[in-house]
């Protein structure tokens, strides 16, 4: 696994040892990004589940202002801070060691992430809290701006996801996953 483009193109990054995690392949990851290369420049990306970190540095290396990583696993986070700290870019990012519900909680009060990007385990309805509790709760990381890209195994149905408050703007599909990309359809105004 490398970073594929960009101010630390072709540097090689370390992933976690065991099938803990499962790295997006460069393939995919140059696939996701071609469509993004546009709308990356002085963004914040959040990356959930974020794994080894390659998604987020990626983001970083095309020109992101800042990145988020939030991830569970100690051996992830540190992974993720190594992988940093080879590319240079530890100044531009953040790494929160908690389940993803805590780190909606504490990213509150920030302000808006305009990529959030999520690689969560397959098959276990994870992608569906997340978007469920940002649809109840209207966090300031989120705005009408911000894209959700949720990676997910092929075969996986996501046209429940508009029944949350999204908007489905497109599904890219490969051998074995797919990216489904999203805005949500929900404003703060709601609330009151």
């Amino acid at each position: 696994m490398r970073v594929i483009a960009g101010k630390a193109r072709r540097i090689p990054l370390k992933t976690i040892e065991g099938d803990a995690t499962r790295p997006t392949t460069d393939r995919i990851k140059e696939t996701l990004f071609n469509i993004l290369q546009n709308d990356l420049y002085e963004i914040r990306f959040l990356d959930l589940f974020a794994g080894s970190g390659g998604i987020g540095i990626e983001a970083l290396s095309r020109g992101a202002s800042f990145a988020c990583f939030v991830d569970q696993s100690r051996a992830a986070a540190n992974c993720i801070r190594e992988n940093l700290k080879f590319t240079r870019l530890e100044a531009q990012a953040e790494v929160l060691i908690c389940d993803v519900r805590t780190a909606l909680e504490r990213l509150n009060g920030q302000p808006p992430y305009q990529i959030i990007f999520m690689d969560p385990p397959y098959g276990k309805g994870l992608e569906d809290l997340v978007l469920q509790a940002i649809a109840a709760k209207k966090p300031s990381f989120v705005d009408t701006q911000t894209l959700f890209i949720l990676e997910m195994a092929m075969g996986t149905d996501e046209m429940h996801l508009a029944d949350y408050g999204y908007e489905i703007l497109r599904v890219k599909e490969y051998k074995t996953n797919k990216h489904i990309f999203l805005v949500p359809m929900f404003s703060k105004e709601e609330e009151l």
